[in-house]
């Protein structure tokens, strides 16, 4: 690793703007933007894929490589992306930094602690609900319906135990009532931090926050329970961009990570804005499939910050597209033994149609990359490059994992060449003036591809509630299981004829959007029958081995 100085330096920032963390960790000042404002943005790509499988897609390997690709050919290149959540790094899916000759670095300090971001969201978040219980025990001036709090409180880890909690037992301890906790990764303060613009952006979100209603049905902010200026100070050093680099010295600005499956899914804005004027091509990232991640890129962070993307570049693999065409429709897979190999990735290129026409309908030119198995065969890998030479995309092979950016050369210099040629005319997928139902049949039936939605009362009754409140110009955020386009995990590939089940909305009104959820989601993981905590260990020296 190089000095985070130099990093710097060779992005053009003065060592004034950055705040150390150790040798290979830095902090952006806020002013640098300032002093930067004048420049014209570079091109936006967004990297997204297709629907996630056991096996994992690459979208974060395949976004540093591409990061590193471009750097290595002489473009001034930033990759823009998102911090790992230690939940999933203790349970599942691990860390979040890449992987092979394709990672950011240092990858333990970036999975664990970093430079605190999530921590201090956490306890944003916290305060808040400290505050409500507090104003509540002393008198209630607010009036604060107990049965219609919908501020619970959060913890960066994966406990499905701490889903429904009852707070107050004990004496002298406040009103008995239930309440529960999110992972911080859901909270609408991660969000908040990730789609504010600067300080003062930040706090008026914050003030905005909407945390329940008064016996008289009056909504309750932050703002009235004067909670804002703790929780901004609480925010300082959080609302700063990171700065990392890549195994090749790629730079990397690391900033917010709300999950795609229940948040939005996208890295900081300011982030964001930050590296375009710092670079001529800036590579960020979507969580999850396109249908949540990349729609939710386009139809809520780009639309509330004014950003347009020149390209996206969706990640697929063999893998992935053998395991949609092997359980689709029936969500059952058949018996390894008698599979056809190229059949069931023929039928598995459904799946990647449907994610090709969605990112196309937004008006921003698309490519493929196909993210290399060393077990992937020559007429696999050429099926894949035909289907989408037939869909009149490119297409490359990506070898970023073992190669590193001579694996990923091909790639860039298609995207390069997509980013010269190709017609740009990027749209959201509605209009703010729609209304919420419409919003939510609108995603269903043109980026899901079903027929529309089955309301819960609750959450009809709750829609129709944030229509009369004014809240009906706001974006939708979906919640929904990531692994189908429909709510049920289990029917992959490109599924028809369903209807999606909505079970409850609920507004952040802070982070500016409605939250919709479908089918049996959870804003708290928890963690599988083995851990990956089970497989980690550190020595004497500190030397961590298993944390990836």
């Amino acid at each position: 690793m190089k000095p985070i100085s130099e990093i710097a330096k060779q992005i053009g920032i003065d060592t004034h703007y950055i705040e150390s963390y150790g040798k290979y960790k830095a902090k952006l000042e806020p002013e640098l933007m300032e002093q930067w404002q004048h420049k014209p943005d570079g091109k936006l790509v967004l990297v997204t894929a297709i629907n996630p499988t056991p096996s994992g897609e690459g979208k974060t390997l395949t976004s540093i490589g591409l990061a590193q690709s471009l750097h290595a050919l002489g473009t001034r290149a930033i990759a823009a992306l998102r911090e790992p959540s230690l939940g999933p790094c203790f349970g599942m899916k691990g860390g979040a930094t890449g992987s092979g000759q394709a990672q950011i670095v240092p990858a333990d300090d970036i999975n664990l602690h970093f430079t605190g971001d999530i921590h201090a969201i956490s306890s944003a978040h916290n305060l808040l609900a400290a505050m409500i219980d507090n104003h509540m025990y002393h008198g209630n001036e607010l009036r604060i319906d107990p049965k219609r709090m919908t501020w619970k409180r959060t913890v960066d880890m994966n406990d499905r135990s701490l889903r429904n909690i009852v707070t107050g037992l004990g004496s002298g301890n406040g009103d008995v009532r239930e309440s529960g906790y999110l992972i911080t990764s859901a909270s609408e303060v991660m969000a908040i931090l990730c789609l504010s613009e600067h300080m003062t952006d930040l706090k008026e979100r914050l003030a905005r926050i909407m945390i329940g209603y008064s016996y008289d049905g009056t909504p309750v902010t932050a703002s009235e329970l004067k909670a804002v200026e703790g929780m901004a100070i609480l925010l300082r050093d959080a609302i700063k961009p990171n700065l990392v680099q890549t195994l090749e010295g790629t730079p990397v600005i690391l900033h917010g990570g709300p999950f795609a499956n229940i948040a939005h899914g996208c890295s900081s804005v300011i982030g964001t804005k930050t590296a375009l004027k710092l670079a001529d091509v800036v590579v960020t990232e979507a969580g999850f499939g396109a249908e949540l991640g990349a729609e939710k890129f386009f139809d809520i962070k780009c639309r509330q910050s004014g950003l347009t993307p020149s390209a996206a570049v969706l990640v697929v693999t063999v893998k992935a597209l053998k395991y949609n065409g092997q359980h689709a429709e029936t969500g059952q897979p058949t018996d390894p033994t008698e599979v056809d190999a190229m059949a069931t990735l023929r039928q598995g290129m459904a799946n990647l149609h449907r994610h090709i026409r969605n990112l196309q309908s937004f008006g921003v030119p698309v490519m493929v990359a196909i993210n290399h198995f060393t077990g992937d065969t020559e007429q696999e890998l050429e099926l894949i490059q035909a289907e989408c030479s037939h869909l009149g995309v490119p297409a490359a092979i990506s070898r970023v994992w073992a190669e590193g950016s001579a694996g990923g050369e091909a790639m860039a210099r298609q995207l390069l060449d997509l980013l010269e040629t190709a017609p740009q005319a990027f749209t959201p997928l509605y209009e703010n003036e729609c209304s919420l139902t419409n919003k939510i049949e609108r995603i269903i039936t043109s980026i899901y591809g079903g027929e529309g939605a089955v309301y819960s009362p609750a959450a009809l009754r709750t829609l129709e509630q944030l229509e009369a409140e004014g809240f009906g110009h706001l974006p939708v955020c979906m919640a929904k299981t990531p692994y189908s386009f429909t709510d049920q995990p289990r029917l992959l590939g490109a599924p028809t004829g369903f209807t999606i089940q909505v079970s409850r909305v609920s507004l952040s009104a802070g982070a500016g959007f409605v939250v919709v959820e479908t089918g049996n989601t959870m804003t708290m993981p928890g963690l599988p029958r083995v851990p990956a905590a089970e497989r980690m260990q550190i020595d004497a020296n500190g030397h961590i081995d298993g944390l990836f």
